[in-house]
C-alpha cells in the first residue's frame, strides 16, 4: 500500500486521501478549551493527529504539510471557572494554555504549524457573522445572532441523522429567541462583568463553533483536505462547522474529509471532567513518563476506545524497555516497510505489532536494528535518549541502590534456607517500590520498571 487510506467520517467509508494541493496538504484540528488542565481523553486526540501529521510529512514532506491546532480562550467554561478560583480570565487561560503546551511537549507531540487563539480572531468571526446576515442565512434577536440550519440543505449528514432526529435528542442550547431549536448563536452580548468585543450588533463575544470555522479559513482557505477531533465534537460542533462555513462561502464542501477518535475510558466510562473520572496528562507523564503515555494512547486503533488502567500503562512501559535495549542515534533515512500498516487507517496495532517483529530481526542484524530505530521515531517513539530514560526511571524509586542490593542478599538468604515465603516478599516489596526482579539460570538481576 503506497496510498494513505483514512475513514472518512462524512461518508462513513474507508477512502484513498487524494490532496486537493499538492503543495499544500491541509489540516485542522480542534484544541483544547482551556479552563482546566487537559486530562489523558484530550491527549488522544494530540496524539493521534500529531501521528497523522507525522504520516503526511513522511508522506509529502514537511515543508508541504500545513498543520492547524486552535486554543479556544474565549467560553462560557472559561468565564465560570474563572469567577470560581477567583482568577482573571487572562489569568487563567495564560495558565492553562502554558500547561496544554508543557502537556504536548511531553508526549513528543510536533509543534503545529499555525496554534491560533480565538481571541486573535475576532475580526474574522465579524465578517464571517456579517456576511451570514447579508445573505439571510442568521438573523438577529435581542442582540443575539443565530445560524439559521434551514438555510443549508445537507444539515445532518455528517452525523448521519434525519432533522427530526436531531431536533429530539440533540445536545443544542434551548432559547424562546431561535426560530428553530436547531438554529445555533454565532454571536452574543457580554455582562459588563464578561469579556466581550465590539460589533456592529453591541459589544459581545463569538459563539463557540464559529470561531473554528474563522479560523480553518484563514490558514487553509474555504477548502482543505482534513479537519479532526474527538467523536463526541460530531454533533453539533463539526456539524455546525460545515453549515455555517458551506453557506458562507457558497461551496458543497468544508473538509474533504473528517477523521473523529474514540473516547477514552476509565473502567469502561468515557472519561470526562463532568464525571470526575479523569487522569490529567501531567499526572501519567510524571508517573510513567510522556513516551509511555504516548505508546499507550497508540496502543489501540483510534476509532476504537481505549480504557485506560495500570496494566495498560506496566504493558507499554515494559515494551518500552524492552525497545530501548535497541535504541540507536543512527537509523536508516529509508521508510520501513511497516509503514504501510500506519497508510491503512493509522492501524496503530498492526504497526506496533510489527515493531515488535523488527525489534526480533534487530537482535542480529544491524540493518534491522537502523530500521527498527526508524520505525520507533515515526510513530513518536525514541525520543529520549538511554541515559535520560534511565535518570526518569530512578527518579521514581525511593529506595537507594544500597538498600535494593541489601535487600536482593536477604532474598537470596531466604531462598538458599528454603524460606520461600521471605524471599517472595522480599521481592513483591521490591516490585511495590518499582524494582523489576528476574530470577533465570540461577542468577538474579534487578532493573528499575
Amino acid at each position: 500500500m503506497s496510498e494513505l487510506h483514512l475513514t472518512n467520517s462524512y461518508s462513513r467509508k474507508k477512502e484513498i486521501f487524494k490532496p486537493l494541493n499538492l503543495n499544500k496538504i491541509s489540516l485542522y484540528a480542534c484544541g483544547p478549551t482551556v479552563y482546566e488542565k487537559p486530562h489523558v481523553g484530550n491527549a488522544r486526540a494530540l496524539v493521534v493527529f500529531d501521528l497523522l501529521y507525522r504520516i503526511l510529512i513522511e508522506l509529502y514532506g514537511k515543508s508541504k504539510v500545513t498543520y492547524v491546532r486552535n486554543i479556544t480562550d474565549i467560553d462560557d467554561k472559561i468565564i465560570d471557572a474563572a469567577k470560581n478560583k477567583k482568577i482573571t480570565i487572562k489569568e487563567l487561560t495564560s495558565e492553562i494554555t502554558k500547561q496544554f503546551n508543557f502537556d504536548c511537549n511531553s508526549l513528543f507531540c510536533i509543534n503545529p504549524s499555525f496554534e491560533p487563539k480565538a481571541t486573535e480572531h475576532i475580526k474574522e468571526m465579524i465578517y464571517m457573522v456579517e456576511n451570514l446576515l447579508k445573505i439571510k442565512a442568521a438573523y438577529k434577536k435581542d442582540n443575539h445572532i443565530y445560524f439559521s440550519v434551514s438555510s443549508f440543505k445537507n444539515y445532518g449528514k455528517l452525523s448521519n441523522k434525519k432533522i427530526d432526529d436531531l431536533k429530539a435528542g440533540a445536545r443544542v442550547e434551548i432559547s424562546e429567541l431561535k426560530k428553530d431549536p436547531l438554529d445555533f448563536v454565532l454571536w452574543k452580548p457580554s455582562k459588563l462583568d464578561e469579556p466581550g468585543w465590539s460589533s456592529p450588533w453591541g459589544r459581545g463575544r463569538p459563539g463557540w463553533h464559529l470561531e473554528c470555522s474563522a479560523m480553518s479559513e484563514k490558514y487553509l482557505g474555504k477548502q482543505f483536505d482534513i479537519h479532526g477531533g474527538g467523536l463526541d465534537l460530531i454533533f453539533p460542533h463539526h456539524e455546525n462547522e460545515i453549515a455555517q462555513s458551506c453557506v458562507h462561502n457558497n461551496t458543497d464542501k468544508f473538509a474533504n474529509f473528517w477523521v473523529h477518535n474514540g473516547f477514552v475510558t476509565f473502567n469502561k466510562e468515557k472519561m470526562s471532567k463532568s464525571l470526575g473520572n479523569i487522569s490529567t496528562i501531567e499526572n501519567a507523564n510524571n508517573k510513567y513518563s510522556g513516551q509511555v503515555v504516548r505508546l499507550s494512547l497508540l496502543s489501540a486503533h483510534y476509532k476504537q476506545p481505549l480504557d485506560w488502567n495500570e496494566n495498560l500503562l506496566l504493558e507499554q512501559s515494559k515494551t518500552l524497555d524492552k525497545w530501548y535495549s535497541m535504541y540507536s542515534k543512527n537509523y536508516s533515512e529509508k521508510t520501513p516497510d511497516c509503514f504501510n500498516a500506519l497508510l491503512d487507517d493509522m492501524n496503530t496495532p498492526l504497526y506496533i505489532s510489527k515493531l515488535h517483529e523488527l525489534f526480533k530481526q534487530s537482535l542480529e542484524n544491524e540493518d534491522k536494528k537502523k530500521e527498527f530505530n526508524k520505525a520507533c521515531r515515526l510513530i513518536g517513539l525514541f525520543q529520549e535518549n538511554i541515559s535520560s530514560r534511565e535518570m526518569f526511571k530512578k527518579s521514581k524509586i525511593k529506595m537507594s541502590k544500597e538498600t535494593i542490593l541489601a535487600k536482593l542478599k536477604d532474598r537470596d538468604i531466604a531462598k538458599k534456607s528454603g524460606n520461600y515465603k521471605l524471599a517472595d516478599k522480599i521481592r513483591d516489596e521490591l516490585n511495590k517500590q518499582g524494582i523489576d526482579i528476574k530470577d533465570e539460570k540461577g542468577k538474579t538481576t534487578w532493573d528499575y520498571k
